[in-house]
């Protein structure tokens, strides 16, 4: 076997990399759970004799910490001072909670794929799938990984791009989530539209318990409830809107959820669709936002269709074309892309 010496070398500088990022996953939850970066976000640049004086953490632990995370690129290190600073553009991520690139979310799913890896090994083996409900740490991790975006583009930017949606949603409209996990989606729109009323969905109990609290906590009650359902099965009807935030891939019968929107819906109603990014081949998402999208599609969303009804397995990078096809079987003639960000598309679809 001939081994090109330069190809080779690049790929193990490749595996290092990679193999330093899965170490982090760990500490980087533990400066977040510990308050570590925010202590080096409100301090300043400090010894780890400081930061242990500021957060009452033990020092030599947090040698190692600093350590890692400067050799990492996560903190900046002056090794005329000894100090460690956490920059404006590093607290984006790892602190400002509604900063449109925070990522620890992100690391909490990692972390959650990890405790999952002997269901979904074993849903390799038989062919099925594991349900939402039977994946440990998973609900939590994704409603963080996904706050930011909704946050910061939502009500910016996807409901305007909307024909006459945001019009209506300020005179007063009636709104389904489905599929609204935790409630965050739901809970922004209800805030930002206090005339409209929202109901979000979601066939995971923990899930819908969450939202609501959420909905206290930020003073939504009064036009917000959320229901215990299942897509093909809400009873309710006669709405403006009909939201799905990244959702539809997970669904075991996408095709059978699409027409039921169809039922829900007024007769000039819109169908709002969230996805993640992608192309419709292959070639079009070897990228790293694809990267990310094929594992966790692989360790959650395939697992969750497989175990329901019909099993469509879309997975998260199914493509325009394909959400179209799926869209089209419900009864919706008009599909658009009406936004895109780095990481998902936007899709309006009416009857």
């Amino acid at each position: 076997m001939d081994i090109d010496t330069d190809r080779l070398n690049q790929f193990i500088g490749r595996m290092l990399g990679d193999l330093g990022g899965a170490v982090s996953v760990p500490l980087v939850r533990i400066g977040d759970t510990l308050g570590l970066y925010k202590a080096l976000h409100a301090g300043g640049p400090m010894t780890p004799g400081e930061l242990a004086g500021r957060t009452r953490v033990h020092e030599r632990y947090l040698r190692e910490w600093l350590s890692h995370n400067a050799a990492a690129g996560y903190l900046d290190y002056d090794p005329r001072s000894g100090r460690f600073t956490l920059t404006p553009e590093q607290a984006m991520v790892f602190v400002v909670e509604d900063s449109p690139v925070n990522l620890m979310g992100a690391f909490d799913l990692m972390a959650a794929m990890q405790k999952n890896q002997g269901r979904v090994e074993e849903a390799f083996r038989t062919g099925g799938g594991v349900p939402w409900g039977d994946l440990q740490c998973m609900f939590c991790a994704t409603a963080r990984f996904f706050r930011p975006g909704y946050q910061n583009n939502l009500v910016q930017q996807w409901l305007p791009a909307l024909d006459g949606v945001q019009a209506r949603l300020e005179q007063g409209a009636t709104v389904a989530d489905v599929g609204c996990g935790c409630g965050w989606s739901t809970v922004i729109m209800a805030k930002a539209f206090p005339k409209s009323r929202f109901v979000g969905y979601d066939y995971h109990e923990p899930s819908i318990e969450d939202a609501r609290a959420h909905a206290r906590e930020h003073g939504v009650e009064a036009n917000t409830r959320f229901e215990v359902g299942i897509a093909k099965e809400i009873p309710d009807d006669g709405f403006d809107l009909v939201t799905f935030f990244d959702c539809l891939h997970d669904m075991g019968d996408p095709a059978g959820a699409a027409a039921h929107v169809r039922r829900m819906l007024k007769p000039d109603g819109t169908w709002m669709i969230v996805e993640p990014i992608a192309g419709d081949r292959l070639e079009d998402n070897l990228n790293p936002v694809g990267r990310l999208y094929y594992g966790a599609s692989t360790m959650v969303c395939l697992p969750t269709s497989l175990s329901q009804e019909v099993g469509a397995a879309l997975g998260a990078q199914a493509g325009e074309a394909r959400l179209r096809e799926v869209i089209a079987a419900g009864g919706f003639r008009q599909v658009r892309r009406a936004a895109e960000t780095p990481f998902n598309m936007v899709l309006e679809a009416r009857p």
